[in-house]
């Protein structure tokens, strides 16, 4: 098992990252979450889950331990595969995330794309006594600052919605609206989270 992987940091995409380790370039799969906590560092430091499958080994990193915890958690309940938790941990942040489960809020869970009732259900359920067990009190959030440069912007984040299983035209709609609401002033991961929550 893959614990963590230190390197520089060549490729940083809102749901990818590529590290070269050695002259080695490592493919890892990441939430907005840690998307958001990487700031343009040459040096790098994720920790890691390497998934395996017949067909495919796929490395998921997480800037923190606490969101890497919470997707182990999600993992290990029926119906939640890596993809699926990653959506959620780039739908809602670990703090939003542990509230909703202590709250036994399922609307919230369920607004996250792919996920039904019955999975909202069983992560609520499951997950309840583990949170409350773990709660994390930092409740820090970060953010990349602001981009103005709205084209940019709304090129990565068609990207990544694409990435994500989105039709091209639903996330073209999606981030539209939003822009529309809120203007312009908006990071790429807030625009990625409420194209996200908007659909």
């Amino acid at each position: 098992m893959i614990a963590y992987l230190k390197g520089r940091l060549v490729f940083k995409d809102p749901t990818y990252v590529i590290i070269d380790i050695n002259g080695v370039g490592y493919h890892v799969k990441i939430s907005l979450q840690t998307y958001s906590k990487i700031k343009d560092e040459e040096q790098i430091m994720l920790l890691t889950f390497l998934h395996i499958k017949e067909d495919a080994h796929t490395l998921y990193g997480f800037k923190e331990e606490a969101e890497k915890k919470l997707f182990l958690n999600l993992i290990s309940i029926s119906g939640v595969g890596p993809n699926t938790g990653l959506m959620i941990l780039s739908s809602l942040s670990s703090e939003e995330l542990e509230s909703a489960i202590i709250q036994e809020d399922f609307k919230t869970i369920q607004n996250v794309k792919g996920v039904g009732a019955k999975t909202a259900q069983r992560i609520v359920l499951e997950l309840k006594d583990k949170v409350k067990k773990d709660a994390i009190l930092d409740s820090s959030t970060s953010h990349t600052g602001f981009m103005t440069q709205n084209n940019k912007i709304k090129e990565e984040a068609l990207q990544a919605l694409i990435t994500l299983g989105f039709p091209k035209a639903t996330a073209e709609k999606n981030i539209v609206t939003i822009l529309k609401k809120i203007g312009s002033e908006i990071s790429l991961e807030d625009l990625i989270k409420a194209s996200l929550k908007s659909t």
